[in-house]
This record gives structure tokens, sequence and C-alpha cells, in this order.
């Protein structure tokens, strides 16, 4: 008579939070799910702060949250293979493919990706920003270290006696003076709104100070659009080379009003409802 072995049931999944971002929900946790609800997924949730597309997905990345999920196949189709689906917490961003760049990359391996956006932004002090836009005189440059800060000046010029004057004069009165950007994403935003840009390939705020100390000569203030959460290694940088910087605080990051409602009704859609949104 053969002897018949019973099978060990599988531990439940869990999921693993982290954050490296310093920024955000900033979590370092380990959860299990409940068995039936999370039994579904197979294999591990693993969440991570999110990266440029087109970067490692298994390094840690810099900004936003990447959540994928393995689930198992579905009980009426178990000789079936599932579809892996990925979800991405972060705001779609259309490439010139008009697709984000996520969802097209882990669409080239078979992932089924859906994005939600976990944070949002409120703009600040624009009509000082205006004003001192209105004054290129007055100083010796512009800097940008973030897409946000840009978006703010185009809400600036966005009235039409600004766009208007911003066309005719103040457009040519900033290009005469320097332009410095962090990344080529921001840079291009920069070229938009119609000013030439310099140090995008320095990568990160730290380098672009050393490159401004390199060559800035101005005895004027550089113009600083920024948000809430700066660093402040560049300001710092710049003063302790003696060259002086105001900055002006546009924008503020805010959680997303409508993260709750999606990450619910995502997970409703599939059937499996995470422990931090049964609460």
């Amino acid at each position: 008579m053969r002897e018949l072995r019973r099978r060990p049931l599988d531990p439940p999944p869990r999921v693993q939070v982290t954050s490296n971002s310093g920024r955000g929900l900033g979590l370092s946790s380990w959860q299990r799910w409940p068995r039936g609800k999370g039994a579904a997924l197979g294999s591990a949730l693993s969440v991570a702060a999110g990266q440029p597309a087109g970067g490692n997905l298994e390094s840690p990345p810099r900004r936003g949250l990447l959540l994928s999920a393995s689930p198992a196949p579905p009980a009426h189709c178990k000789d079936c293979q599932a579809i892996m689906k990925v979800l991405l917490l972060k705001d779609p961003k259309e490439d010139d493919c008009g697709q984000d760049p996520y969802v097209r990359e882990l669409g080239l391996y078979g992932l089924e990706a859906t994005l939600i956006p976990v944070l949002s932004f409120e703009f600040l002090s624009l009509p000082s920003l205006s004003e001192k836009l209105s004054h290129p005189e007055g100083y010796g440059g512009l800097i940008f270290t973030s897409p946000r800060a840009v978006e703010a000046v185009e809400r600036c010029l966005q009235k039409d006696t600004k766009a208007e004057v911003w066309k005719k004069s103040l457009k040519e009165k900033w290009n005469a003076k320097s332009v410095y950007v962090v990344g080529n994403a921001t840079a291009s935003l920069v070229n938009r709104i119609g000013l030439h840009t310099e140090g995008e390939t320095c990568g990160n705020a730290e380098k672009l100070a050393e490159y401004i100390c390199s060559r800035e000569p101005s005895a004027l203030p550089l113009l600083f659009p920024c948000g809430t959460l700066k660093r402040e290694i560049l300001p710092k940088m710049l003063k302790d080379k003696g060259i002086p910087l105001e900055s002006v605080t546009v924008y503020q990051t805010i959680p997303h009003p409508g993260i709750q409602g999606n990450l619910t009704s995502y997970y409703t859609q599939q059937d499996r409802l995470p422990n931090a949104l049964l609460a």
C-alpha cells in the first residue's frame, strides 16, 4: 500500500514596504496577509521607491513607489499561466510615444501595469514669483532642480499680459543670463518655455552646485524657485562660496486626495484587499 504524505500548507505571503527616499510614506515593515485574501497572490509583494524609467528595477530607486505582485493562477484555470500584474504608485508620464515609459517597458516583458498616483502638489506664492520673473535685471540667473518649479513658472506665464511680455522681452533678458537645471527631464520643460539651459548633465543638486560654483561670477543673486522639501545642500554650497541665492518656495508636496479610494478600487477589482486597506 502506497504511503500517502500530507503536503505542508504554504505559509501566507508577506508584504514588504520599504522606502529609501526619506519622503512620502517612509515605511519599513513586514505584514502577513490573511489566508484567502493574500494566499491568492502566491508570492510576496515588494514595495520600493520608484526610479527613472529605463533604470534597474532591482536597485533601490530615488522617488515614488513601485509595487509588484506575482499572483497564482485562478482556481478555475489551474493549468493556465497567470499574468503578472504590477501596480506602480506614481504619476503617469507620457513619453514621445504617448505612453508611460514604465508601462511600455513592463509590457515588453508580459507584465500588466496599473498606475496610481500617491502624491499631489499645491502651488504657493505664485504672485511673488511672477513679480520676481518680471525683473530679470535684479538677478544673475535662474536655478531649477525639479519639474514642479518649472510648472510654477508656467502657471505664472498663463496670465495673458504676462505671457505677452514674456515673449516680447522677458524671455530674451533671462536668456542673457545663466539658467541652471538638474536633469534632462527638467531641462526639456525649461526649454519649452523658451529658456536655454546648462548643467543638466550634472545629475543631482550637489553636482550642480559644484558646477555653478565653478562658473558663477555674478554678484547678483540667483533666483531659485523650489519646493518645501528641497535639500539644503545646494543653498549651503553656494553660500559657502559667497554666491548669493534668493529662494522662493513655490509648491508643497501633499498626499494625493484619491489614493485611498484608488487603491481600494484596484484591489477590489483584483478580489484581494491588503490588511492596510481593510482597517
